[in-house]
């Protein structure tokens, strides 16, 4: 106890000389003309520099295993801005932290427990966010269509209307739809633009709009109603998509009920009983058991996971 006091006295006082010497002004003298002249730069301070060291430290490990692309293609899928080396630091700090904190509380395993946890919970966060915005730009998809065929209709050119959906629609569509509106000023294919925004949201139905305004972009033809033939066709996948997921709001609340169950009750058998839960612990037998429940509980979960994931 003594020691574990010790420690948290000499955080506090770490804390508040980085406070003191970094955080804190040193004095109200004249600022240098130099730092009026905006051709020079300013000159970063020693904390910017060493998270810049640590950034680029962290890109070359993330180039070196090929893990670049696909952890800074999930952050674009999740719509977070901020760069990948810094979500990596955030989330290595706060893991250490987690793991410090584990350490004084409960000991070395939790802190370790916290530690490997961290890491898994933000990939877990990140996964969230993407698929939330996924759900989201496909319940906006019919609705995207609607307006830019009635763009094309009031005479606008293609990317005027891509503009002026970009401009009126809700997030994630507009962001979405501006990226596409930069991309294209900037020189690149409009098809390429748009297939690459499909693959990123993973619609299907996106990659129909694609094609039908690639084949309209060879071919000629009126845009506008094609694109009014395959908003309703979206739309009404749209509404079979939205009837099933309400079947099915059971039989995923009934899943989740039936995968928490065995934890409540282990953990309130816990508190009021210790002794009679602690047989399992304390015996191969128990132990034995502790392990068919584990993967009895793993194969029901992924067995109600089949059923309620319905595609179509």
């Amino acid at each position: 106890m003594t020691g574990t006091l010790a420690v948290g006295v000499a955080a506090v006082l770490a804390a508040l000389l980085l406070v003191t010497l970094v955080v804190l002004p040193a004095g109200r003298g004249r600022v240098p003309l130099s730092r009026l002249d905006p051709s020079v730069a300013p000159t970063p301070s020693a904390l910017a520099g060493a998270g810049a060291a640590a950034g680029a430290a962290v890109e070359r490990v993330l180039v070196r295993r090929g893990q670049w692309a696909r952890w800074s293609a999930a952050l674009e899928q999740a719509g977070m801005t901020t760069s990948l080396p810094d979500v990596v630091l955030i989330v290595a700090m706060v893991a250490l932290a987690a793991g410090a904190l584990g350490t004084v509380v409960g000991g070395v395993l939790l802190g370790l427990l916290l530690f490997v946890v961290t890491p898994l919970g933000a990939r877990l966060l990140v996964g969230l966010r993407a698929k939330r915005r996924r759900a989201a730009f496909a319940d906006q998809l019919d609705d995207s269509l609607q307006l830019l065929a009635s763009s094309l209709r009031a005479g606008h050119s293609l990317l005027r209307a891509l503009d002026a959906l970009s401009q009126e629609a809700e997030e994630p569509t507009a962001t979405e739809f501006a990226r596409i509106v930069n991309e294209t000023r900037v020189g690149r294919d409009l098809g390429e633009a748009l297939d690459e925004l499909a693959g990123r949201m993973a619609s299907d139905d996106f990659a129909w709009v694609a094609q039908a305004i690639a084949i309209h972009r060879e071919v000629g033809g009126n845009l506008a109603e094609v694109l009014d033939a395959v908003g309703n066709t979206i739309r009404e996948r749209n509404a079979l998509r939205r009837q099933v997921k309400a079947l099915a709001a059971e039989g995923k609340l009934s899943a989740i009920v039936l995968m928490a169950l065995p934890f409540g009750i282990g953990g309130f058998i816990s508190l009021t009983n210790p002794g009679y839960i602690a047989r399992f612990t304390t015996s191969l037998l128990g132990w034995g058991m502790l392990v068919v429940a584990v993967l009895l509980l793993v194969g029901g979960g992924f067995w109600l996971k089949k059923m309620v994931s319905i595609r179509f």
